[in-house]
């Protein structure tokens, strides 16, 4: 780590030519003339040829085999123009760029829609004996997948209409968010100083973990004032795709406002309920380490600008170069498979890791497709967090490299399981750092691995909470005010923090940055799943040693070829046990307990 002079964000950008050379390489005009020939002849092949009573396993299998390649390859224009407009959401021509392959994608979808619609309506006595055909092997969950939405499908006119409105109703209102979001300049004002400096949105929220209380403070400030400027817009924009869930909601007879969630994530409503439930009763955790965090920052009180803030003051970087080799070695402690595929990210360069204006907030890790490779995305900023996100986002790269042993259709796993990979992988780092670690750089390790966990997954089942408040009070009431979504936010995020954090005024507007709410409605709680499912995997994996590496690669190459319950069966999980989850709560209450024990071990030793 270096603590000297302020060390040079990195220059990393991925690589994007394994999908396309730039917006007018020539291969994307002919991508999609292929891809709309195909897609006509494969509506003249099978349609009313599915839902049928002389369907046969031959023709099943060969009708998916013919569309999974089709999505294969569509899924490459699209998925590029996204990577291109994540990183540059400023620039007009990449905008009007992921626009048109939109429209483009819609105008297939509509012509291949009768597939899955078929798929859904033929009757289980004519479809059921075929699943046991050898030739449908490999699409046996697809096909039951699919088939889980037929009490809400509606007809074909019906979908078309909805997927060609999608383009200027949800898919526009998103973007708008992500173009407002992204390219809003917040202004900051340093305690003392008459200057002002621009930033964006990642570099305020960044600021908020700085170790001068009076420039979190002035973060905060900034962080608000540049919500406020977007707030018309922003609440606006929620309440119409609130509008739009309710009634697509309505047209397919959901019988609650997440239900469409728990379908594609193919999560049964009582498994979630209780993975929530358990979670708010076990908020005390939360309040009991904040009450210690008081004590150590000596501060009368802990507000929203004191969640984040570190132990100590400290002055210390760590590199890219540094990064690099604390993730792979922590990796590779566990297996050396698992260093292989993350250090291919970085010879390849398939990261961008630069901050820089226009460029989306966040981390992400895109799988793209199985005959490509996963590429991902951060602003690395040089702090011991960004190290953090670096290892998050390596799981899930991970995960995607070792899904390409599954075909398209089978390649990606529900959002649960995502995270899966991605919190193990912060683990493996967390581990490799507390070994090596002093003991005060270990109470501060403490602290950022169980402020990170709460965020995961308290503050995700607040979200979750403060997601279905706002869904059902927009259909009971219609349009919901700023100050009634500001109050919501912080009711459900004071819960979480009991007595020992008081959210100030200004961060009731803070729900309103939260990209998930917009384009991903109800994911929050995938990440609440899991960082529990992980932690009690994590202490499975710490007590059957070595071999249990090889059970964990495997469960990752599977990919998303079987349900949830099914891909955590092969490691012996039982997603349905409440024993289960509880030891995830176990699990961190001893990271609490450690944390309380090397606190006092630390002021036996400064005293």
């Amino acid at each position: 780590m270096n603590s000297s002079a302020q060390l040079e964000t990195p220059k990393v950008r991925w690589d994007l030519s394994a999908l396309f050379s730039g917006l007018d390489d020539p291969k994307i005009e002919q991508t999609w003339e292929v891809a709309t020939q195909r897609a006509a002849e494969f509506a003249e092949k099978y349609r009313g040829k599915i839902d049928s009573a002389d369907l046969t396993a031959d023709l099943l299998a060969g009708a998916i085999s013919d569309i999974e390649a089709l999505y294969n390859e569509v899924a490459k224009p699209m998925g590029y123009a996204n990577l291109m407009f994540s990183t540059d959401s400023a620039d007009p021509k990449i905008g009007a760029f992921m626009q048109k392959q939109r429209e483009r994608g819609t105008s297939l979808s509509v012509t291949t829609m009768f597939f899955e619609l078929e798929v859904q309506a033929v009757p289980a006595h004519v479809i059921d004996p075929l699943l046991a055909d050898l030739k449908l092997a490999g699409y046996t969950h697809y096909i039951l997948a699919a088939r889980m939405y037929s009490p809400f499908r509606l007809s074909e006119p019906e979908e078309i209409i909805l997927e060609e409105m999608a383009n200027t109703g949800s898919r526009a209102w998103v973007r708008l968010f992500e173009e407002l979001t992204a390219n809003q300049v917040f202004k900051l004002r340093y305690p003392g100083r008459l200057d002002v400096k621009e930033m964006t949105q990642q570099e305020v929220l960044t600021m908020l973990r700085d170790t001068d209380r009076a420039n979190r403070q002035a973060a905060a400030d900034s962080l608000s004032e540049g919500l406020k400027e977007l707030e018309r817009v922003l609440v606006f924009n929620y309440n119409n795709l609130l509008q739009e869930g309710a009634v697509e909601g309505r047209l397919r007879k959901f019988e609650y406002p997440e239900q469409s969630r728990h379908l594609a994530n193919e999560l049964e409503k009582e498994t979630v309920d209780r993975v929530i439930r358990l979670c708010r009763a076990n908020y005390g955790l939360v309040e009991r380490f904040y009450t210690v965090k008081k004590q150590i920052l000596g501060l009368p009180e802990l507000t929203h600008i004191d969640r984040y803030a570190p132990l100590f003051e400290s002055e210390e970087q760590v590199g890219w170069d540094e990064a690099k080799q604390i993730v792979l070695g922590a990796f590779g402690s566990f297996s050396t498979e698992l260093e292989a595929r993350a250090r291919e990210f970085f010879d390849e360069n398939w990261i961008d890791a630069e901050p820089r204006k226009g460029k989306q907030g966040g981390a992400f890790c895109s799988y793209n497709t199985p005959d490509t490779h996963p590429v991902v995305f951060q602003s690395y900023q040089n702090r011991m967090d960004d190290v953090m996100t670096l290892a998050h986002e390596l799981g899930h790269g991970v995960h995607a490299s070792l899904s390409r042993a599954q075909t398209y259709l089978n390649f990606h796993g529900t959002l649960p399981l995502a995270e899966l990979a991605s919190t193990f992988g912060e683990m493996l780092v967390f581990e490799k750092l507390v070994s090596t670690a002093t003991l005060k750089d270990r109470l501060a390790l403490y602290a950022d691995k169980i402020e990170g966990v709460f965020a995961t997954v308290f503050r995700q089942a607040a979200m979750f909470a403060f997601e279905q408040r706002c869904h059902l009070r927009r259909r009971a009431e219609g349009e919901i005010t700023a100050e009634q979504f500001g109050e919501m936010w912080q009711e459900e995020q004071q819960a979480m923090f009991g007595d020992s954090v008081h959210l100030g005024a200004q961060h009731q507007a803070w729900w309103s940055y939260v990209g998930h709410f917009i384009f991903a409605p109800f994911y929050v709680y995938a990440y609440s799943f899991g960082e529990l499912l992980v932690l009690s995997l994590y202490q499975m994996a710490k007590k059957e040693g070595p071999s249990f590496s090889d059970k964990y690669i495997h469960l990752l190459q599977l990919g998303g070829s079987r349900t949830p319950h099914e891909l955590m069966e092969t490691v012996g999980v039982d997603l349905d046990s409440e024993a289960f989850w509880l030891g995830g709560f176990e699990a961190m209450e001893k990271l609490v307990s450690e944390f309380e024990r090397l606190w006092s071990e630390y002021q036996a030793e400064t005293k």
